[in-house]
């Protein structure tokens, strides 16, 4: 039987893509949406079975008080978390804001699945080698811990990052050439180094990792691409003069689309 549930998450382009993909195993979702600090009013006011909450810094504060007001209003809804491992006090914080679960953001979508019927059934939804990697880190903590979003902004050249955070946004391989002012053919040839070097093999999979590890929000501090109105190359977003002739503009990614 099917699950009815919601799914939210900081960045958009996850929480539809996820959502889709259960829709497509029979699951009814209610909503997909961002970002998770709106989520207690969401499950408030559409009361789901199950609510997945993505985020990519479970160590901060406050990020998980939405579920601790899911838990005072809601009580029969049951929260599954989605983060980063390591992670390990972004899991203990999540369990002690109330969740049931949490499942490591790169898990296959039948992990996903499972964690989402073992909380509606009232279990804790965590696998046990990531509870005993959790306490091994805690009791055994790194003096310097590995900082995986700069490692792997590390790797890109200040032009592939800023493809990735277009990729990240939904942008096609004719809108990134049009807004860095490249031809196509570069654009697609930056989009297939960026997935080689972060060893992921679709456009979906690099926005997840780079979300999860915090490399995204440092590919955009770092100048992988201008916020605002206008794009490099002095093109303007979101009119006709900085997008493709067609006037194409693809949405979020899903697993199969050419770009």
């Amino acid at each position: 039987m099917g699950v009815r549930l919601m799914v939210v998450d900081d960045h958009r382009l996850l929480a539809e893509a996820l959502a889709s993909a259960l829709k497509l195993r029979g699951h009814r979702v209610l909503a997909a949406a961002a970002p998770t600090s709106g989520a207690a009013e969401l499950v408030v006011s559409r009361a789901p079975e199950v609510c997945l909450f993505g985020t990519a810094s479970p160590a901060a504060p406050g990020v998980f008080d939405p579920i601790t007001r899911i838990g005072q209003e809601r009580p029969q809804v049951a929260v599954v978390v989605l983060g980063p491992v390591p992670s390990p006090r972004g899991i203990a914080a999540a369990f002690a804001a109330g969740a049931a679960g949490y499942v490591r953001h790169d898990e296959r979508i039948e992990g996903v699945e499972r964690a989402m019927l073992k909380a509606r059934a009232g279990e804790s939804a965590i696998a046990p080698q990531l509870l005993r990697g959790a306490f091994a880190e805690l009791l055994n903590p790194a003096a310097q811990p590995d900082d995986e979003g700069r490692r792997l902004l590390r790797m890109l050249t200040p032009r592939e990052a800023e493809v990735l955070v277009r990729v990240a946004e939904g942008e096609g391989t004719r809108l990134i050439a049009a807004g860095m002012d490249i031809a196509p053919s570069t654009a697609r040839t930056h989009v297939q180094r960026v997935l080689m070097k972060l060893g992921v093999g679709s456009r979906l999979e690099a926005a997840a990792l780079a979300a999860r590890t915090g490399l995204l929000e440092r590919a955009a501090a770092n100048g992988g691409a201008q916020q605002g109105p206008y794009a490099p190359g002095g093109t303007q977003r979101g009119t006709q003069q900085g997008d493709p002739p067609d006037g194409t503009r693809q949405g979020p990614y899903v697993p199969g689309q050419r770009g």
